[in-house]
């Protein structure tokens, strides 16, 4: 059974893997979006991202009407280097701040599926840390 839905939130893609951003309007999705891209993640959607579950399994595919698109603040609406769809390992949120140097795993659950969840407001140096989870991994 599939089920699907339409979230609020940005997603970029490692190969088949993607970080899903999440986060309420101007906490900087699109902003870590596009830092993101600048260290090689693809942009599959930004802004709402159609979620599906499939046998336990999340994907990221990105509406029509937006694909191709991400904002860029102050600048304007850029044209970006697409993949079509990724499965969410990984979700972002901007709006909680993490109170741990350590933190322990976190998840998020979706469409009934959990994912790794890290929090994102206000951590320093960011982008180069998800940048480096997403490539490589955590130490457990």
């Amino acid at each position: 059974m599939t089920t699907r839905s339409t979230q609020h939130g940005t997603c970029v893609a490692y190969g088949p893997s993607g970080l899903l951003i999440i986060g309420t309007s101007g906490s900087g999705k699109s902003a870590l979006a596009l830092a993101l891209m600048g260290m090689g993640a693809v942009l599959v959607a930004d802004d709402r991202v159609i979620v599906s579950s499939v046998e336990g399994v999340l994907t990221a595919q990105c509406p029509p009407a937006i694909k191709g698109m991400i904002e860029a603040r102050g600048i304007g609406l850029l044209a970006a280097k697409t993949q079509p769809t990724a499965i969410i390992t990984r979700v972002v949120d901007l709006d909680q701040i993490e109170p741990d140097r350590l933190p322990p795993r976190r998840s998020f659950t979706i469409l009934g599926v959990e994912v790794d969840l890290v929090y994102g407001k206000d951590t320093p140096n960011l982008a180069a840390a998800l940048n480096q989870l997403m490539q490589i991994g955590r130490v457990e």
